[in-house]
């Protein structure tokens, strides 16, 4: 048992309860899902999207930028976002470092006591 998990998390992990917390509403996962690469969409044309309140959308978007898997950029009168690739790729490289660091060893295939 790794009892000092339960009393801080490991190097790194303190932003990333926000960025799972993001992922886990279907709203905000489907707006992640809406942009090509590179893209950016303003915030109207996300809203017409969908079936819910712009004010909705807006609530979900500022999960999703507090969270940095997007990032905005006022123009004029209209907000755009973008998919913060890097950050995203950043958690998912950390997790996954910690996750094989921590695996049992792979079991020797059979073929090997031959």
């Amino acid at each position: 048992m790794k009892s000092e998990y339960a009393n801080s998390l490991p190097d790194g992990w303190d932003r990333f309860s926000r960025f799972f917390f993001a992922l886990g509403d279907t709203t905000r996962q489907q707006i992640l899902l809406l942009f090509e690469p590179g893209e950016e969409i303003c915030v109207n044309d996300i809203a017409r999207l969908f079936k819910i309140s712009r004010p909705a959308i807006s609530h979900h978007l500022k999960i999703l930028r507090n969270a940095e898997l997007l990032v905005s950029e006022k123009r004029g009168k209209e907000v755009y976002y973008r998919v913060n690739h890097d950050h995203c790729a950043e958690v998912m490289r950390v997790v996954r470092e910690f996750m094989v660091a921590k695996a049992p060893p792979a079991p020797l295939a059979a073929s090997a006591f031959r």
